[in-house]
């Protein structure tokens, strides 16, 4: 370790915090895709045509890269992978977008980034449901897991079914704002609270699959751009469906054009890889826990640019939903890291990998044969009895 360069110390450094610094990144990008997203529906565009684009753009972006940096580590495409596939380009791109889209017209975007927090408890649940995390009520881990999933359907439920007072953010602009859009986003409301919730239920089922994927297919930049495409091809089919008017195709250098772009490349494209990479090492559980910080750009961001309004049943409700995501958080940062287990493994075994020698003297005696195995670790046994 003395012989470390304080360069090679901070690349270490440096892989070591890559989840971490790959998730906070992708925050940011989601938070202003919700301000951007907002506004292109606000101006007419239908939430169908914009699931749609978005994935054109993704599917557009990263089919080089995927082409070029995989293409001699990319696994065949099997039938059961190829249907894997489709069912993740419908959860992700058609159900969990669309309802997404939906439910945040009919409330605000401040109110949908704080309700996509119930996401780690509802991800949690369904990865009991498929064996991904075991649940022992003995262990004070397991019951955190379970405690802050009750916590988080609690605060999902405050803010689906109590709205409360108007807090007032800023002094000026919320008077006008009110009177013009409340009455709409109120008869709305729970019906859009819903369709956020069952988005949440989508996006968790698109973690849990996409980590039994990357198991099959180990390659994230060809998985996102394949999924990327069959979300393309199913959106548009039941785009064709659902919007009638062609006219709703039409786009222009307008924030329409932006929203589409944006979220492709941003929330599509590079998320994609990033969840898979980091779901491949940390698991889907760990994906879903920063989505607090979310919240709180979205929330400045939505008061500042959009002059939304916050009520204080979101305010009471996110809060709770906060404290349940990080006692399922902390009760799954003290599970045993079998990811990293493994992946501790997997380099240990990189240091006991054989070396092919022809020849080797050892006492004036020669050890022949087409292959001499030596190990790393004993090699330095020996070194270490020497001395």
């Amino acid at each position: 370790m003395g012989d470390q360069t304080p360069f090679v110390s901070f690349c270490l450094a440096l892989s070591k915090f890559k989840p971490y610094l790959a998730i906070i990144s992708l925050q940011f990008g989601y938070a202003g895709m919700y301000i951007i997203s907002m506004v292109s529906l606000k101006h007419g565009m239908s939430h169908y045509v914009l699931a749609v684009y978005r994935h054109v753009v993704a599917t557009i972006v990263l089919a080089p890269f995927a082409f070029v940096l995989e293409r001699k580590i990319r696994p065949k495409l099997t039938l059961p992978v190829f249907l894997r596939i489709m069912a993740l380009g419908f959860l992700e791109p058609v159900l969990d977008q669309n309802l997404y889209y939906l439910g945040m017209k009919y409330t605000t975007a401040t109110f949908a980034s704080a309700t996509v927090n119930i996401l780690p408890a509802v991800t949690f649940i369904l990865a009991i449901v498929f064996r991904l995390e075991t649940v022992n009520v003995r262990r004070l881990q397991s019951l955190a897991k379970v405690i802050g999933t009750a916590v988080t359907v609690v605060g999902a439920m405050v803010m689906t079914l109590y709205k409360g007072p108007i807090i007032n953010f800023t002094s000026g602009g919320a008077g006008s704002h009110h009177g013009s859009g409340d009455d709409s986003s109120d008869s709305h409301f729970f019906t859009g609270t819903l369709m956020l919730i069952g988005s949440c239920f989508g996006w968790a089922g698109f973690f849990i699959l996409q980590s039994f994927t990357l198991k099959k297919y180990p390659a994230e930049l060809s998985l996102s751009t394949l999924i990327c495409l069959m979300g393309v091809v199913e959106g548009a089919a039941v785009s064709l469906i659902m919007e009638r008017d062609m006219s709703a195709w039409k786009i222009g250098f307008d924030s329409r054009l932006l929203a589409a772009a944006y979220s492709g490349v941003v929330c599509s494209g590079i998320a994609y890889y990033v969840q898979g990479f980091v779901s491949k090492q940390k698991g889907p559980v760990f994906v879903t826990s920063f989505s607090p910080l979310c919240m709180i750009i979205t929330s400045a961001l939505g008061v500042i640019i959009l002059a939304e309004l916050v009520h204080l049943g979101s305010i009471l409700g996110a809060i709770l939903i906060v404290f349940g995501l990080y006692t399922v958080v902390w009760g799954k940062s003290k599970d045993p890291p079998s990811s990293a287990a493994s992946f501790t493994d997997e380099k240990a075994a990189a240091q006991e990998l054989p070396i092919t020698c022809k020849s080797i003297n050892a006492d004036d005696n020669n050890i022949d044969g087409p292959a001499g195995m030596l190990k790393i670790n004993q090699a330095k046994s020996t070194l270490t009895q020497g001395a």
